[in-house]
């Protein structure tokens, strides 16, 4: 399998656990380190929080989750994704602009920076 395949079967774990929620998803694809850009621009260190709000009853939940404009840039041991997401649910219903690095490293793939914004 190619590095464009292996990460479009990665997003579409990452979609199917926003409709879960499934926090050890996010636990087993996100690096320890991963740095994550939010809306309002703020940078940090953000695992903890993003699993945290993908356990199940915390934050919120998703009824549909469908992902468009989908790019994978491959370059070796990393591969850069960029796409909409659009998500409706009880607690937020709108599109998403998502980046993502995905990074190999011990013979997996992790997300070790991202950014999302409107």
């Amino acid at each position: 399998m190619g590095t464009r395949s292996e990460i479009q079967v990665l997003e579409e774990r990452l979609r199917q656990a926003e409709l879960g929620p499934d926090a050890e998803t996010f636990e087993e694809l996100l690096a320890d380190n991963a740095v994550l850009v939010d809306q309002s621009g703020h940078a940090a260190l953000a695992k903890l929080k993003v699993v945290e709000a993908h356990r199940a009853g915390k934050g919120p939940k998703f009824t549909a989750v469908d992902i468009s404009d989908l790019q994978i840039v491959d370059h070796g041991s990393v591969a850069v994704v960029s796409c909409k997401g659009t998500f409706k649910g009880p607690q937020f219903s709108g599109t998403l602009k998502f980046m993502r690095v995905w990074q190999r490293k011990n013979g997996r793939w992790q997300i070790v920076a991202g950014s999302i914004h409107q």
